[in-house]
């Protein structure tokens, strides 16, 4: 859906992604299917995860509140961010979304729950947050939602059809 989402806005295939979060790779399988010569970069905070498939898989040890120090390069087609963000402290993930739209040329997927969602699971670390805080920290940093957890760059945004904007 993210790939599909943003190839119709972009009117190309995508070339790049940025995982934040990525964890083990999961989502650099799936891109990797879908377009076998995608530059993929994996960022998530366990030594484990990057030990054990930083090489092969492209992913760097670091953590979203690290964003802004990190050389991770400009201008990804899509920056993935999923399942994240509800534990980032609010002034690093203010910062860390800002960041976020500075490196990225196309669609990025911020998968985020809000306190208004019924959750399961871990929550420890959990900074619950509205539907309108999350909203607001997006649009501040300059993106523009498309729905399903997606958001444009202004430029992209621009070419939109208002139907097309949440």
């Amino acid at each position: 859906m993210v790939v599909g989402v943003a190839e119709y806005f972009l009117r190309r295939k995508v070339r790049s992604v940025l995982d934040v979060g990525a964890g083990e790779g999961a989502w650099r399988a799936e891109l990797r299917r879908l377009r076998p010569e995608i530059r993929y970069v994996g960022l998530d905070p366990s030594e484990y995860a990057v030990r054990r498939h930083g090489k092969r898989r492209n992913i760097r040890l670091g953590r979203f509140e690290d964003l802004p120090d990190l050389p991770l390069g400009r201008g990804y087609d899509v920056i993935v961010c999923a399942d994240v963000l509800q534990y980032v402290p609010t002034p690093a993930l203010k910062r860390g979304v800002r960041h976020i739209a500075s490196l990225l040329n196309g669609v990025t997927f911020l998968e985020s729950y809000t306190s208004g969602d019924e959750m399961e699971g871990d929550l420890a670390g959990w900074h619950p947050r509205s539907k309108h805080d999350y909203r607001r920290i997006f649009a501040d940093a300059g993106l523009v939602a498309c729905g399903l957890h997606c958001y444009l760059t202004p430029e992209l945004a621009e070419r939109a059809v208002e139907l097309e904007l949440v």
